[in-house]
C-alpha cells in the first residue's frame, strides 16, 4: 500500500512545494537588472535609464509598492514605462503612490492591454497550446465584448501631469544633460492598437539618440523600428516567460518573439539594420496567475554609453 501511494503523494507534495515557492517567495523576490548599451554619440557621458514594466498592480500589494518607491534612489536620468501597470481596477491609487517618487524624473510611457482591460481567468497551459498552434495570446484581437474596463485614463492623466510623455502611436522628445533624445512609441500590438504608419519615417536627424518604445515585442513592430534605423527598442509584456525551466529558460513569450529573447538585452535585424532590443521581464503577474518560477520580477537600469 505504501509503495502504491508513495510516489503520487511525493509528486503531489513536490508540486505543492513548488507552487508555494513560486507564489509565496519568487513572485515577490524583486530584482534589479543592470545592462549597458553603447548607443550614444562619442564623447558624451553615460545616461542612466530606468525601465519599469508589467507592474500589474493589485490592491494590497504593499511589498511591491515599497520596492517600486525605492527605485527612485537610483537617480535615473529618465524613466521608461512600457505598460501593463494594472491588474485590478481598484489598484490605481496604489500604483500612483508606488510610482510617485519616480514621477519626479523625466519619463515616457506606453500602455499595454492590461491598462485598458481587466484580466480574465485563463488556464496557464493555454499559452503553450497557443504557441504550438502558431497563435499568440489574444492573437492580435481585442478582448471580447463585456471585458472589464480599467480606469487607464486616471493613470494617463497622472503621468501627463508629472510631465511624462505619452507615446501612444506618436513621437516625443526629452532634453537630458544637453542631449536631444527622440522617442517613437506604439500602442499595444497585442490587441492591434499599434499604428506604425502614423510614426513611420525613422529617427529624427537632429536627435542625439532615437528610441522605439512598445509594450508587446511583436515582430512586426520590431521589424518596422529596426528597418527604419532605430538603434534601441524597449519593450515588456513577456514576463520573461514567467514560468521558466531552470538552465533552459522560457517556454513562451505570449507573442511571436522567440523565447531566447524573452527577457534582457539582445539584437534584432531587419531591412539591413541592427537594433539593440531590451525586453523587461516585468515586476508583476496577472492577478489570476500570481506565480513566477526561475524568472524573478524585475526592473532594469540601462546605462547608455557612447558608441565605440
Amino acid at each position: 500500500m505504501r509503495a502504491r501511494y508513495g510516489v503520487p503523494l511525493g509528486i503531489t507534495a513536490l508540486g505543492a512545494a513548488g507552487l508555494a515557492y513560486a507564489a509565496g517567495f519568487e513572485a515577490r523576490s524583486f530584482r534589479l537588472r543592470r545592462v549597458t548599451v553603447p548607443v550614444l554619440p562619442r564623447g558624451t557621458r553615460p545616461l542612466r535609464v530606468l525601465q519599469v514594466s508589467d507592474i500589474h498592480m493589485v490592491s494590497g500589494q504593499r511589498k511591491k509598492q515599497r520596492w517600486l518607491q525605492t527605485l527612485a534612489g537610483l537617480r535615473p536620468d529618465f524613466v521608461v514605462n512600457t505598460g501593463d501597470n494594472l491588474s485590478d481596477p481598484e489598484g490605481v491609487p496604489e500604483l500612483l503612490d508606488a510610482l510617485g517618487p519616480l514621477l519626479d524624473y523625466p519619463g515616457v510611457y506606453v500602455f499595454g492591454s492590461n491598462d485598458y482591460y481587466g484580466p480574465k481567468l485563463r488556464n496557464p497551459a493555454r499559452y503553450l497550446f497557443e504557441k504550438l498552434q502558431g497563435r499568440h495570446g489574444l492573437n492580435g484581437n481585442p478582448p471580447a465584448v463585456g471585458a472589464v474596463h480599467n480606469p487607464w485614463e486616471k493613470i494617463r492623466d497622472a503621468f501627463d501631469a508629472a510631465g511624462w510623455l505619452n507615446l501612444t502611436n506618436t513621437r516625443g522628445r526629452l532634453k537630458v544633460d544637453g542631449l536631444e533624445l527622440a522617442f517613437t512609441g506604439l500602442d499595444d500590438p497585442h490587441i492591434k492598437r499599434d499604428r506604425y504608419e502614423k510614426v513611420a519615417g525613422g529617427p529624427e536627424s537632429d536627435a542625439d539618440l532615437s528610441v522605439g518604445v512598445v509594450h508587446a515585442p511583436y515582430l512586426r513592430s520590431l521589424d518596422a523600428f529596426t528597418a527604419d534605423g532605430y538603434p534601441l527598442i524597449l519593450a515588456g509584456h513577456t514576463h520573461g516567460g514567467q514560468l521558466c525551466v531552470p538552465f533552459y529558460g522560457a517556454l513562451v513569450t505570449n507573442c511571436d518573439l522567440d523565447t531566447d529573447r524573452a527577457k534582457g538585452l539582445s539584437t534584432h535585424r531587419a531591412g539591413g539594420h541592427t537594433a539593440y532590443l531590451h525586453v523587461s521581464a516585468g515586476c508583476g503577474t496577472n492577478r489570476y496567475t500570481p506565480v513566477r518560477f526561475a524568472c524573478p520580477p524585475e526592473a532594469t537600469l540601462l546605462t547608455l554609453t557612447p558608441r565605440a
